[in-house]
């Protein structure tokens, strides 16, 4: 017979430990930027809910914004960097196929020998990499998993395209996942819907751009992210409800359970269309951070997450449904106890 081969220790349950972000030094008010998209401070607030956005300054990369949210995250969960067992992070703006910025992270952090790996879903990439931490978590792959979702969108912008310059912004956010004695991330709810890839893209890939090179020289425009942004509100409105009721269904929860709601940061239209469907109560808070943040994809919902902590309109362990969706179009969430933040 062949020998048995031994099996991880399983947990029963997983939650979010402890909290970090970490914001850009520059903030970029729409006044800054109204005049290279033909727009107005008016149109800006009244289509997306922004009135400022954090775009990174050279020092502030995707490696440095993570670490500085990690270092918060830990402190906040009362751990070490030797204590984390494995690092997910999520992005689609490192400018650099490899290393995965995952592992640069860990070492920076002072990690050795520390699994880590980057998760590339757009603006569902936090709740993806949550999905995948509690799951390494429970099934005993891992007894502390940091999560990171971090962006520097700026790199990726025409700064005077009118769909999409004044939406997109940069930073990073941290959570740490670990054993608990009782239940404190729900089932992942997720999915994807490929036919809409030209919602949100990049609008050339590389192999295109060099052979533009070869030919033009420096006249070839370098890829832009492109967005179609109302296919893209046409989706959330009709869809992300369905995915909100399965995240809550799989919790065993109702909307009335909720202390929080937390969808990602993209429109703050979406989010009122969302609140609409789901008839949440009034005594839901609502994460609003796209306000003074815009949209940091990957890294939305857990800065928004500390914003809502920070103003005391929500406590750690409240309960709260997080909701990420974007480019793909892909969606992730799942129902969870609030952190406490660093």
């Amino acid at each position: 017979m062949p020998a048995p081969i031994a099996t991880a220790n399983p947990v029963a349950h997983a939650a979010l430990l402890g909290l970090g972000v970490y914001r850009p030094r520059r903030v970029v008010p729409n006044s800054e930027i109204v005049d290279r998209i033909d727009s107005t401070d008016k149109w800006i607030r009244t289509r997306s809910g922004i009135t400022a956005r954090g775009w990174a300054e050279p020092d502030e990369t995707i490696v440095s914004m993570s670490v500085a949210a990690a270092r918060d995250a830990l402190a906040a969960a009362g751990l070490i960097a030797e204590q984390i067992d494995a690092v997910v992070l999520a992005t689609s703006s490192q400018m650099v196929l490899g290393p995965s910025a995952g592992a640069v992270v860990a070492t920076e952090l002072g990690m050795h020998d520390t699994a880590a790996y980057d998760i590339s879903a757009g603006c569902a990439g936090f709740c993806y990499a949550l999905g995948n931490a509690a799951s390494l978590v429970r099934a005993g792959q891992a007894r502390h998993v940091l999560v990171i979702g971090v962006e520097r969108l700026s790199d990726l912008l025409d700064t005077s395209d009118r769909t999409c310059a004044f939406i997109f912004a940069d930073g990073a956010g941290a959570v740490v996942v670990g054993p608990s004695d009782v239940e404190g991330i729900g089932p992942v709810a997720w999915g994807s819907d490929g036919s809409q890839t030209a919602a949100i893209k990049q609008d050339k890939d590389f192999t295109q751009y060099f052979a533009e090179v070869a030919e033009k020289g420096a006249e070839a425009e370098r890829p832009y992210i492109r967005m179609n942004g109302q296919a893209v509100f046409r989706w959330a409105v009709t869809f992300l409800e369905k995915a909100c009721r399965t995240a809550l269904d799989k919790a065993g929860v109702t909307a009335d359970d909720l202390d929080a709601f937390v969808p990602h940061q993209a429109n703050s239209r979406i989010t009122d269309a969302l609140i609409r469907t789901l008839g949440l109560p009034d005594t839901v808070a609502v994460a609003r951070d796209i306000a003074e943040t815009g949209n940091t994809s990957a890294a939305s919902i857990p800065m928004a997450m500390e914003q809502l902590l920070r103003s005391g309109q929500a406590h750690p362990g409240d309960t709260a449904l997080l909701l990420g969706f974007g480019a793909g179009l892909a969606y992730a969430g799942q129902v969870v106890q609030l952190p406490p933040i660093g």
